[in-house]
């Protein structure tokens, strides 16, 4: 994994929804984390796979970051919500983060959007803020019996009147 892996961003291909849900469930359950082992293992047991796992990534708009042929990131959005965005542990601080949100926020405004808007983890906190997303209010959730803390928050950016 040297400074010479190139970094390919694209849309989810045809049965890769198995091999993103092993990435959300590594970076969840084996990156940095704010959360207890409790807190992780209730956000995501186990990595998610199946046709339902499939049907929900197929519904939404998907950006996947691959290097040396495999996902090492993805980001997903379902109109202007940002619902998934995971980058596996050995990958996180090498900039797939940005770039897969440089890609949505550039999708998003390509599909006429004025904004975004996700509901980040402790550890995603710093970089949405990084690529601009202020903090709209923090808040607690409860899975499985166990309550982790997560914030609001949204980019919004000036669309031009061209007429």
């Amino acid at each position: 994994m040297g400074e010479a892996t190139e970094l390919v961003l694209r849309e989810m291909i045809a049965g890769e929804a198995d091999a993103l849900g092993r990435v959300m469930f590594r970076a969840i359950r084996e990156g940095p984390s704010a959360y207890t082992e409790a807190q992780r293992a209730a956000w995501c047991a186990a990595p998610h796979a199946g046709e339902a796992w499939a049907r929900k990534l197929a519904a939404q708009d998907v950006v996947v970051a691959e290097a040396q042929g495999a996902p090492v990131g993805f980001v997903t959005r379902v109109g202007a919500y940002v619902d998934l965005a995971f980058v596996l542990p050995e990958w996180q601080g090498r900039g797939v983060f940005s770039a897969l949100c440089a890609r949505t926020e550039h999708d998003a405004r390509a599909a006429g959007l004025h904004r975004l808007r996700v509901h980040a983890s402790l550890m995603a906190q710093p970089a949405f803020a990084a690529r601009g997303f202020r903090l709209i209010r923090h808040e607690t959730v409860e899975r499985h019996g166990q309550t982790s803390d997560r914030a609001e928050m949204e980019k919004v950016w000036v669309v031009s009147a061209e007429r």
